[in-house]
């Protein structure tokens, strides 16, 4: 894979790049965040590791930025803060994972392979499916282009992140059925859940207001104590 890392510490960048190129892959990098995010935006990387504290701009802002210029390519932060509030900023602005310092080589790798193979899984119909390949994916006024991984309601597009696009997959995949959040974070974010955590009820929040935007019916919905439900007709009692 070809795999861009964005950080400042030119240890911690050098024993990346070393770990990676070790395992097959090739490596770009870039200092600060001015260079990283012209090389995220003239070429195409598989995976971007982003540090947060960069010199220049916070990896947060880049994160974002990236998004919105939309570049779709998974993100994964790395960084020295561990507390949970930085982790679901990071996951908030569009990042795909987040592994703090110091890191183990083996689960650096494992990261990579998790959050590259999510975003093909997706596409192809894998892990995040019920088995179906179908390319068009629809539920009522909502659809979905898994390979030009595009999202439109009513016929207009709405942009997603990464995460915000797994995650409406993996419900339209479900419709009708309640998804519990220990499952979304296994089966969207490959991750065990944990509780004291509210990062799956920020997406699902995030969902839900881009949805609102488009149409005033109320697709995705909570089920009190178990967990959240797609609607094929939203407008029916929820039982």
């Amino acid at each position: 894979m070809r795999i861009l890392v964005i950080e400042d510490d030119d240890v911690v960048r050098t024993l990346v790049q070393r770990v990676l190129e070790k395992n097959g892959h090739e490596v770009y990098s870039a200092p600060e965040a001015e260079t990283g995010e012209k090389l995220a935006s003239q070429q195409h990387y598989d995976c971007i590791i982003l540090d947060l504290a960069l010199p220049d701009k916070s990896g947060l802002d880049v994160c974002s930025d990236l998004r919105e210029k939309g570049i779709k390519t998974p993100i994964l932060i790395l960084s020295a803060r561990k507390n949970i509030d930085t982790k679901v900023l990071g996951l908030s602005s569009g990042a795909d994972d987040y592994l703090t310092k110091p890191f183990d080589n083996k689960e650096l790798l494992a990261r990579i392979d998790a959050i590259t193979r999510r975003t093909r899984d997706v596409a192809d119909g894998g892990s995040a499916s019920t088995g179906s390949t179908t390319e068009i994916l629809r539920c009522g006024e909502l659809e979905l282009n898994l390979i030009k991984r595009e999202f439109t309601i009513n016929g207009n597009q709405v942009w997603l992140t990464n995460n915000e696009f797994n995650l409406m997959t993996y419900f339209i995949r479900n419709i009708d059925k309640v998804v519990e959040k220990e499952e979304l974070a296994d089966k969207v974010w490959g991750i065990k859940f944990d509780t004291q955590t509210n990062f799956i009820n920020v997406y699902v929040s995030y969902l839900r207001k881009k949805i609102s935007e488009e149409t005033d019916r109320e697709y995705i919905q909570t089920v009190r104590k178990r967990g959240f439900i797609l609607m094929s007709n939203p407008d029916a009692p929820l039982i």
